[in-house]
């Protein structure tokens, strides 16, 4: 342990311990301790430590790396990985004459002559010492940076991680109700006025206007004209035809047929999947109205057409663009398509206004034209007629006939006067029969609507009526 190479690698190694304690120092690998093969070589490129001391002689050629000589030091990888601190250095002085080489010599500052601030270089077979004033500046260093930790360390007070905050409860789903219009009808057989939502309401029409076996989107398409037309009366503030104007529309088939709730609860007592049915076409087309440039259309409808539908102005005077005449072949399936009505030759000149005219009794024979059709309309209805001379409109027979449809052929049979009918309705809008059978054959409510209303768009209901 006299060797001085030896003290001054344990002064070195305390010093570099000092500089950085978790990088280690001088651990050479197993494989080189036992004394067999290279040693391992960091990745980082040349190792540091303590050079070799040679003997006093020659100044050898220094060497690049020390990797692969005996007893050299090795970092490492951690090391390697580490930035290395650099050694403080000490300037050396020259060697004096006399003064054998390789001797151990007091440490002397640089001459001040020469470079400024230049430092002496080590010579070869020299070793680095650190003096005292360097231990007691890296001290000094090591402990003005280890007391503030210290300080933290003693004096912090661990503070327990609070509670997590729980998240905000998103309050309960309340399901809103949606405020429906209101509507009021006036009961024909009470007088009174009954007031209830817009979608109860079309319940009531359906139940009254079409039969419930009907297909459901048949059911559908007549829930959204039903719709339509109390919609745009309650639009437009239209209160005609309404005894005292004391509600919006009548129960009757001068407005829209509609059963009460009175009625609902004993007329169809023991229907309750009829009225399911019923109301399920209702939700499906619920707040739909059919519209024609952005306003709700007059929404006519009928019971059955003689295969045609009906121009509007052919039987009311208005010529409305989306009430044009179309092909309803479906209605000929219909029960009540064909009905035959007979009347004795006075009703029937009674009913006509012709009781007090002079009307010979051959004229009524099949061999004289008492009964002319003038012109037809584009549904193959009558338009004119002329009966005992007298000009009629296919539209007013009907009505002073009391018949169910303005095409009719007629016969007599002795005092008798033999009318049949074709169809059943004025024969604009939608026929319901119509409907019916073109949902059997697999067309959607939507397709029904758009073949009976030429042109027409749908709306919600909810844009056109205050709630």
């Amino acid at each position: 342990m006299n060797d001085p190479r030896t003290q001054i690698k344990v002064s070195v190694a305390q010093r570099n311990k000092t500089a950085g304690p978790d990088i280690p120092i001088d651990q050479p690998d197993a494989k080189a301790a036992a004394g067999g093969g290279r040693e391992r070589i960091p990745a980082g490129g040349p190792v540091s430590g303590l050079r070799p001391q040679p003997d006093a002689g020659p100044r050898p050629k220094p060497r690049q790396h020390l990797s692969g000589l005996p007893g050299a030091s090795v970092q490492t990888p951690q090391a390697a990985a580490a930035p290395e601190m650099p050694e403080p250095r000490e300037p050396l002085r020259h060697p004096q004459p006399g003064e054998p080489v390789g001797a151990r010599r007091p440490w002397a500052t640089p001459p001040t002559s020469g470079r400024s601030g230049a430092r002496w270089p080590h010579r070869p077979g020299s070793a680095r010492r650190v003096p005292p004033a360097a231990y007691w500046a890296g001290g000094l260093l090591t402990l003005a940076l280890l007391i503030p930790a210290l300080v933290v360390a003693t004096h912090h007070k661990e503070v327990p991680n609070p509670a997590p905050i729980p998240a905000p409860t998103a309050p309960a789903t309340v399901p809103q109700v949606l405020t429906q219009p209101q509507v009021s009808v006036y009961l024909s057989k009470t007088g009174k006025v009954e007031t209830l939502s817009l979608e109860d309401y079309v319940v009531g029409v359906i139940a009254a206007e079409m039969p419930a076996e009907f297909d459901l989107e048949a059911l559908k398409a007549q829930a959204v004209a039903a719709r339509t037309f109390i919609v745009r009366r309650l639009a437009d503030g239209d209160k005609s035809g309404v005894p005292g104007l004391q509600a919006d529309v009548t129960d009757t088939v001068n407005h829209q047929a509609y059963l009460s709730k009175e009625q609902l609860e004993t007329q169809w007592k023991g229907k309750s999947e009829q009225l399911a049915k019923i109301k399920r076409a209702v939700e499906e087309s619920r707040n739909t109205i059919m519209t024609y440039k952005g306003k709700p259309i007059t929404a006519s409808f009928f019971s059955t057409g003689n295969g045609y539908t009906e121009n509007s102005e052919d039987y009311w005077s208005q010529n409305i663009p989306y009430l044009r005449s179309v092909a309803s072949p479906w209605d000929k399936q219909a029960p009540g398509y064909e009905e035959t009505v007979k009347m004795s030759r006075g009703d029937f000149l009674t009913k006509l206004g012709l009781a007090g005219k002079s009307v010979p009794a051959a004229t009524m024979g099949e061999n004289q034209p008492f009964i002319e059709v003038l012109s037809s309309t584009a549904g193959h209805r009558i338009k004119e007629i002329t009966i005992g001379g007298v000009k009629f409109t296919g539209r007013e027979v009907r009505e002073k006939l009391g018949l169910r449809s303005s095409e009719f052929s007629w016969k007599t049979s002795g005092d008798d006067v033999l009318i049949t009918t074709y169809g059943y309705g004025h024969g604009v809008g939608m026929s319901q029969w119509g409907a019916e059978g073109m949902a059997k054959e697999g067309y959607t409510a939507t397709e029904i609507m758009k073949h009976y209303y030429t042109g027409i768009q749908f709306s919600k209901a909810s844009d056109f009526v205050k709630k």
